[in-house]
């Protein structure tokens, strides 16, 4: 077996992108206020009010598990709710039961739906069941930005899910994760972060820093301000407040200043669609068409076998033969054109 090579596994895998890298650089000289008080984090803040377009109030927290977790517990704040999800989602399927642990028993219910995607039709469906007492109350509604699936919701959509959700007294949260893919995919059809987050309804965003470059740092930005009363508290009590709290928001202030985020939310969604092209071309059948900077693609066990040999490490997502590559800030053509090339040899004996 080759060296292992984990370009394609997760955008977890990929180091820190420059402008964190300098930012920590930055933030390691002297001393400074702790937890938050220091200058980077009042600018971090005025940051995500800029980008947003409006006075938000965002928190810093160190993972995604968190965010979510945290932001839903806000949303919920009775534990005899229910968090309607779609069956895919991080919130159901990869936070080990966090939503449920810090909303103090709060239902998680996956619904199902084409592309990764909810409708308001199955929401509605999913509102309808059970009766009084013996079933839990609306609680959140929580919608995945770019989807585990690899795909995106337009405004149109997300507007629709918010009406219905808030109709029946839900509020709306958003995993973030990739929110920087799914921003520069929209940016290029002239839609802003604004229009597809509170414009649309969105309550609470739990904004991703680590697929982007950045290293333990995860933004909880509540668009509906009454949702973050006493969030402070949560984040305390969840483990979440950093006493050094610089090193988290000077990432954020080199990331959102001048637009890194979002270029390298491009370069990313950019390799994935140079990938998808060279797939294609050997004849795979793409599961989705990019949207974002994950690959969706079917192949046969022996060539995920015979690859995996050559040390490539990928994973299987979708039914019994979909395999997701994921590409990040950092991919180059380089390694996209070696993945390839590894996979034509594969192919070749067919």
């Amino acid at each position: 077996m080759s060296a292992p090579n984990y370009s394609f596994a997760s955008d977890n895998t990929a180091g820190l992108c420059p402008e964190a890298w300098a930012a920590l650089a930055e933030a390691n000289a002297g001393r400074a206020p702790s937890y938050g008080d220091d200058p980077w984090t009042a600018q971090a803040k005025k940051l995500f009010r800029d980008t947003f377009e409006t006075d938000c109030e965002p928190f810093l927290v160190f993972n995604g598990t968190a965010a979510n977790a945290l932001a839903l517990a806000a949303l919920c704040r009775s534990p005899h709710t229910q968090i309607l999800c779609h069956e895919t989602s991080h919130v159901d399927v990869d936070e080990c039961a966090a939503p449920e642990f810090f909303t103090g028993g709060a239902k998680v219910i996956p619904l199902p739906g084409p592309d990764g995607k909810l409708r308001p039709a199955e929401v509605e469906r999913a509102l309808l069941r059970g009766h009084g007492v013996h079933y839990p109350k609306p609680g959140a509604l929580s919608l995945t930005q770019s989807t585990e699936l690899g795909t995106l919701y337009t405004p149109d959509e997300i507007r629709a899910l918010t009406a219905s959700a808030h109709a029946r007294g839900l509020a709306v949260h958003m995993d973030g994760a990739r929110f920087a893919n799914a921003a520069a995919a929209l940016a290029a059809r002239g839609v802003s972060p604004a229009d597809f987050t509170w414009r649309a309804g969105v309550d609470a965003l739990c904004f991703g820093g680590t697929k982007n470059g950045m290293l333990t740092t995860e933004a909880v930005v509540f668009f509906n301000r009454d949702l973050a009363r006493e969030f402070e508290y949560r984040v305390k009590q969840g483990g979440q407040l950093a006493s050094k709290m610089r090193f988290s928001s000077v990432q954020w202030v080199h990331l959102l200043r001048d637009g890194a985020w979002l270029r390298h939310g491009a370069h990313a969604n950019a390799m994935a669609r140079r990938l998808a092209d060279g797939l294609r071309a050997f004849g795979l059948r793409l599961i989705q068409e990019p949207a974002v900077n994950g690959v969706f693609v079917e192949m046969t066990p022996a060539v995920y076998d015979a690859m995996t040999a050559r040390g490539w490490h990928f994973y299987r997502f979708v039914g019994d033969h979909g395999y997701r590559l994921m590409c990040a800030w950092s991919t180059t053509p380089a390694e996209i054109d070696a993945f390839l090339a590894d996979l034509k040899q594969v192919l070749a004996p067919a």
